[in-house]
Formats: structure tokens, C-alpha cells, sequence
């Protein structure tokens, strides 16, 4: 098929995982979301324009979280190799943590750094202790997520991470070449963290992108785009985010060729590519489907929240237990046996519960 580039459509943005298109584009309408240009959502059903009319049930994406197995490290990590700032550090014990993570005899510090204006929340379980990240992990495996981090200048970003001696994911930082007039210029790179989290650092070159990340800086780290997570079926993950938590698809596109090869270090990646936005600015949700290959893993079956492959989204929503009773009429999978009530809001909330998407990611639905 072709597609011919309308005059408005200035970047392909695929919420921040970008590659090569192919010469040959086909028609297609764009519309503006969020400050940033999308290619039109396809093939949605007929519901689809009542179900994002409606009330979302998830008003914003509060944080991004991830396990961690030694809290000081992973703190001088993020602060000192990506500018985050620790902004709260605590520690909880007690029935209500052990029914909100799902675990018996929980003991967690918890800690909230802050990049931008977006935050992550890094957990440690001093008991109990879970299992280390798998080391033959890949970027198709189902239980692939990563921060996409925005910086000002990928070169320079690029060899500040290197003098860290970070772990490469891909091969080097990646650009779409200048024949792809949508999307040339932006440049990505995949990494990980001490503890194996899969991180990317993105750049927008200008008129691309969110304008946030076009704004005069001396940071090199700007603040978290999106967060991306690998997904088995796009249109059972749009059910569960879109129908059943409200969120909106903002757009969709197929991505494939050497820069995204190179980038998900995956011979032969060829994806599908969803964003998703909650109704207030923060960062997104996307999904990827691996069209090709098709060989990522499930997520293991006895996956638990204190192991270091756990992450955990948190979504905002007004009434916790009406969306759970939603989830709960569709058979959705918890963690959590009901929704919590944190005692002093010592995390950030009132109350709370754990659920998993149809791949296994967690969500964490709170209400402030």
C-alpha cells in the first residue's frame, strides 16, 4: 500500500518507539493530541466514539514503578546518571501492604524521584525477597516495559551514558534517516539499569514531538515521554485500557526495518505499534505488538510483585472501588484481593489495588 504525508503530519510519533518507515506511505489523516501529531487511529470499531466520550475511569498516569534489589544503589543510579531528584523515601510494613502487593510479611521502602514533572517509584522488598531480573530477557518478551526518558541532545546523552558503563539493549542510538519525512531526525536508544529495567532515551529534533521537549534547558534529561510495554494482542490490551479504564488511543502505526531491528535488538522486529493518553497531561501508555518475530515469552506464571522483572504503572481514577468492580465483572486477574486502604496515604493515596492487563503487566489503580 502507499500513503501520502498530509502537510500536517510533521512527525510520526508512535509515543516514542521510532523507526524507518517504509518509502512508500499510505494515505492517511492525522489528528493533534496532547500537543503531539498522531496518525489517525485504524480499523476502530463502531463503539469506539462512545466508549472515549464517556467518563474515563482513569483521569491520569500518576508514576511509573519498578522493583529494585538495593534501593541505594538504584537511588544514586537515577540521580546521578539520569537527574532524577528523590522527592519522598519511606517505609511500610503491615496487613494493608502485604493485601495491596498480594505477598504475606511485606517490609518495603518505597522511594519517589521525580524527572520533569513526571515521577518513577523505585520498591524495595526487604522482605520478602523475590528473584533476580532473567538474564536472557528480550525486547518481544511480554514482560518487556520501559521509561522512554526525553533528552536535549542524544549525542551528548549517549556518551554521558557511556562514561556510566550502562548496559547497552540497543546497538547505539538510533535515527530515522532524512527520506522519512514525517519522522527524520528522531533518534532513540534502549538500555537498563542495574537491576536489568529496560530504559530508552528519545530525541526530538525541533518541530517534532511534544513542544515541552523543544523548550531552552541546560538539562540533558528532560522527563518521562511514555512508558511502552510488549503486548500479545493489540485489540484485547485496547479492551481492558480503552473500554474498561477509559483511556484513548491516540494513534497506531506498523514499524519495521533496520533502525527498529537495531533498536529493539531483535532480528527481524516488525510492530504494531498503539499510544495511548489518559485525560490529563501525563505520559503515555504504549503498546507493542511484535508482528514479527513472534517468539517473546509470556510472563512467567509464578511472576510476583517483589521480583526485579516487576513493574507497576499507577492510574488515577475517582472511585477505586467502582473501577474494580468493573474489572471484576470482566474477570480481570488481581493482585490485590480487594481495594486498600492505606493508612496516613503514606504512598501518595487513599486507597488502592493491583490488577494485571491481559499480558500480565501491573496496573495500579489509586484514588487520591
Amino acid at each position: 500500500m502507499t500513503r501520502k504525508l498530509t502537510q500536517t503530519a510533521r512527525v510520526l510519533l508512535a509515543v516514542g518507539t521510532f523507526v524507518a518507515m517504509p518509502q512508500a506511505v499510505r494515505e492517511a489523516t492525522f489528528a493533534t493530541t496532547h500537543n503531539q501529531v498522531y496518525p489517525q487511529p485504524r480499523n476502530q470499531p463502531a463503539a469506539t466514539s462512545i466508549t472515549q466520550s464517556a467518563q474515563p475511569a482513569v483521569t491520569a498516569v500518576e508514576s511509573v514503578g519498578m522493583t529494585v534489589a538495593d534501593m541505594d544503589r538504584s537511588i544514586d543510579f537515577y540521580s546521578q546518571v539520569l537527574s532524577f531528584q528523590k522527592v519522598s523515601d519511606v517505609e511500610v510494613l503491615g496487613t494493608q501492604y502485604e493485601q495491596l502487593q498480594g505477598l504475606f510479611g511485606v517490609r518495603m521502602r518505597v522511594v519517589r524521584m521525580r524527572l520533569g514533572s513526571e515521577f518513577i517509584e523505585l520498591t524495595e522488598y526487604l522482605t520478602p525477597k523475590g528473584k533476580p531480573f532473567p538474564v536472557d530477557s528480550r525486547s518481544n518478551d511480554r514482560w518487556f516495559q520501559h521509561i522512554a526518558i526525553a533528552v536535549n541532545d542524544m549525542d551528548k546523552a549517549y556518551q554521558h551514558l557511556r562514561k556510566f558503563k550502562v548496559q547497552h539493549a540497543s546497538t547505539a542510538p538510533q535515527r530515522i534517516p532524512d527520506w522519512n519525512k514525517a519522522a527524520a531526525g528522531i533518534r532513540a536508544f534502549y538500555f537498563r539499569d542495574p537491576d536489568g529495567h529496560y530504559l530508552e532515551t528519545i530525541y526530538f529534533p525541533p518541530g517534532k514531538g511534544d513542544p515541552k521537549w523543544q523548550k531552552p534547558t541546560n538539562q540533558l534529561f528532560l522527563g518521562i515521554d511514555h512508558t511502552a510495554i510488549v503486548v500479545s494482542n493489540t485489540a484485547a490490551s485496547l479492551k481492558f485500557y480503552r473500554d474498561l479504564l477509559g483511556m484513548r488511543l491516540a494513534g497506531e502505526s506498523e514499524n519495521y526495518g533496520t533502525e527498529q531491528e537495531h533498536l529493539n535488538n531483535v532480528f527481524g522486529a516488525r510492530l504494531h505499534i498503539s499510544g495511548l493518553r489518559s485525560r490529563l497531561a501525563s505520559p503515555g501508555i504504549e503498546f507493542l505488538e511484535y508482528l514479527t518475530p513472534r517468539d517473546g515469552r509470556p510472563l512467567p506464571t509464578d511472576a510476583r510483585p517483589n521480583d526485579l522483572l516487576h513493574w507497576q504503572t499507577t492510574l488515577v481514577v475517582k472511585d477505586a472501588a467502582a473501577v474494580a468492580q468493573k474489572l471484576q465483572r470482566d474477570r480481570a486477574t488481581f493482585v490485590s484481593p480487594s481495594v486498600v486502604a492505606i493508612p496516613g496515604q503514606k504512598l501518595g493515596f487513599k486507597k488502592g489495588f493491583l490488577v494485571r492487563d491481559p499480558d500480565g503487566h501491573v496496573m495500579r489503580l489509586v484514588e487520591k
